[in-house]
């Protein structure tokens, strides 16, 4: 690698709905996934959009630069305004693809986004990494979703679930030159958690985890790991994590140095403790209201964020 990942990305990319609705092929894994069979299509679709704006808003005027790339209505990707799933941008220009369990979200892999961030954004893209082969024979890793990265020490930590799979990772590991911190995480029925950013968020100076949930013989070795990097802890609660809590990203901001992007839900579950050692180590807290998109998406701020790494292109 010739150029060094910072952990908090400047810009990020999002994708604007069109026809936002739960998702059925993905609720047989998301236990935090509400759909509601009575639930109108055009007005999930109208409150996740204003949702969505909303958001963008707040991103905003905390300095985060954000590039907002509008969905199309065919085919039809209920999930599309969840991008960090499917891609993922590093500081070298590499671009990682990634296998999609549900077959409708493979669809919201969009190759015109890759070059409109190129010719219209002025990013530079050196290779593409393509993991979708995966898809073939059921093995899957859903982007930094599955993956929490630690940028600065090349350490990605996963928990494995149906949407997360070892071999997956382990050609990750290799391509990307990563070191791999894999554990197994349940939430209080005991089911896998689906996706590892929702039970934790890795800072530059903080790491969020909710302890809790990973395999009782496993906590240690990744709590040691995470008090390694000389990062302050803030360790969640099931509770905590269920309101979206450890669904936080670090961004960098120009205004502040950095800002913590999460939503109102989240925000609302941390107690004033955590707030000042989230405040204190990453800057002011950036939020949103998003219940609709929470409640039938099954994710929240951090899933709507795909973080660009990529470095800009030299002015001709």
């Amino acid at each position: 690698m010739s150029l060094v990942d910072r952990q908090t990305a400047p810009d990020v990319m999002m994708i604007r709905p069109v026809a936002f609705v739960g998702n059925p092929q993905t609720q047989p894994s998301n236990s935090f996934q509400q759909l509601d069979i009575a639930s109108v299509d055009t007005a999930s679709q109208a409150a996740a959009l204003l949702e969505f704006d909303a958001l963008v808003v707040a991103l905003k005027q905390a300095g985060v630069n954000v590039h907002v790339f509008d969905d199309t209505p065919e085919p039809h990707t209920p999930d599309s305004i969840f991008p960090n799933n499917w891609v993922s941008f590093h500081a070298d220009g590499t671009v990682v693809l990634y296998p999609m369990l549900a077959e409708n979200r493979r669809l919201e892999r969009r190759l015109d986004l890759l070059e409109a961030l190129s010719s219209k954004h002025g990013f530079h893209t050196s290779r593409v990494i393509d993991l979708t082969r995966h898809e073939h024979t059921g093995r899957y890793l859903e982007g930094t979703g599955s993956l929490v990265l630690d940028r600065i020490h090349r350490v990605a930590y996963a928990c494995v679930s149906p949407r997360t799979d070892l071999d997956v990772l382990g050609d990750f590991a290799q391509q990307l030159d990563y070191d791999i911190v894999a554990f197994e995480a349940t939430d209080a029925g005991g089911a896998p958690i689906y996706h590892t950013n929702v039970l934790m968020s890795v800072g530059e100076r903080f790491a969020a985890v909710c302890v809790n949930a990973i395999r009782q013989d496993e906590r240690a070795g990744v709590v040691e790991q995470l008090r390694g990097t000389g990062r302050a802890i803030l360790e969640l609660s099931l509770d905590q994590m269920n309101a979206f809590a450890g669904n936080m990203l670090e961004l960098a901001s120009p205004l502040t140095g950095s800002v913590v992007a999460l939503s109102q839900r989240a925000r609302d579950a941390l107690t004033a403790e955590q707030l000042a050692t989230l405040e204190s180590s990453a800057g002011p807290i950036v939020t949103a209201a998003i219940p609709t998109i929470e409640r039938l998406g099954g994710g929240s701020v951090r899933c709507m964020l795909a973080e660009l790494h990529l470095p800009k292109k030299k002015p001709l």
